[in-house]
């Protein structure tokens, strides 16, 4: 067994770990206080509810906390119309479910949102707290079966994209930055990666040039202040570490503060016994690596080091 196979099977022991689950969140968006209190109060012993006045301010809320299961949203609200609201929430959040709170028989605008897909269901005011309750649940267990649906799918298809990466970097191979960082997209999206980063090592060191791949701006190359790159250099082994604090003087992610790093992964690229280079994987979530995945990792890794040895 080959040292990366070997610190496949320790992986399992690391830290890269699932926490217990959390509670799903949900956004309630209503322009009356006495509303938002209410939806609070009737679901945070279930969910973790965010809370927001107005379509805009719920925009920015999401733009700042990410994807949410289930959005429950006023209809009538100054400014912007909650099947508007909804509508601009569908391209980047494509797996959550809406709910509309209508207490007005604005059936048009209704329809029309049910039949593009962007309203779950409607409820009219004023609503059933027990019904709504159901209602809201049934809407999670939805999104949950539509994260795993989208997930299965992109399990089956990253494998072939990676593969098709690498084979066409091989063939018509450009220039050094725009293959390091065509490998590393191909690998960030392909385990879903917050951050995905390839360098290349000569005499046991870093060299400058290297590839970036980020699902959240612009990030800083840390890797050579990191001792988990050192570490896996030296023992020709991938290095985990979870639940980082985010180092703002060493990573630079979107210029925001509030980001952290919750586990990374810094995989070395061998041939024959030589490191070529190391590739850093990083999540802002706890992750687990399923075993389909750490083989994966282990054999892309090798397909790696062959595409960089034919290169260069």
């Amino acid at each position: 067994m080959d040292t990366q196979t070997s610190e496949l099977h320790k992986i399992e022991h690391q830290s890269i770990t699932t926490e217990k689950p959390k509670k799903q969140k949900i956004l309630v968006v209503d322009d009356e206080q006495d509303n938002l209190d209410l939806l609070y109060r009737t679901f945070y012993r279930d969910f973790d509810v965010l809370k927001a006045d107005s379509g805009m301010k719920a925009l920015q809320m999401l733009a700042t906390e990410g994807e949410v299961a289930v959005i429950i949203s006023d209809q009538r609200m100054p400014q912007m119309k909650g099947t508007e609201f909804l509508r601009q929430t569908v391209p980047q959040y494509p797996d959550t479910v809406r709910i509309i709170l209508t207490g007005f028989t604005d059936i048009e605008d209704l329809v029309e949102a049910i039949n593009a897909g962007q309203v779950y269901k409607y409820i009219t005011k004023p609503w059933n707290r027990e019904e709504l309750k159901a209602v809201v649940q049934q809407a999670a267990q939805t999104y949950d079966l539509l994260k795993q649906r989208t997930e299965e799918l992109q399990r089956v298809h990253a494998p072939m994209s990676l593969l098709s990466v690498l084979v066409q970097i091989t063939q018509e191979y450009s220039d050094l930055e725009t293959t390091l960082n065509s490998i590393a997209r191909a690998f960030g999206e392909s385990f879903a990666a917050d951050c995905c980063m390839l360098q290349l090592v000569e005499s046991d060191g870093l060299v400058p040039n290297q590839g970036t791949y980020t699902t959240t701006g612009t990030v800083e190359n840390w890797l050579e202040q990191n001792q988990l790159t050192t570490e896996a250099i030296a023992t020709h082994q991938m290095q985990a570490s979870p639940h980082v604090p985010l180092n703002q003087d060493l990573v630079d992610v979107a210029h925001d503060s509030t980001h952290t790093v919750q586990a990374d992964l810094i995989i070395p690229i061998t041939f024959r016994q030589e490191v070529l280079a190391v590739l850093l994987l990083q999540w802002q979530q706890p992750h687990t690596l399923r075993e389909d995945e750490r083989k994966l990792i282990h054999l892309y890794a090798q397909l790696i080091a062959i595409a960089l040895r034919t290169i260069f």
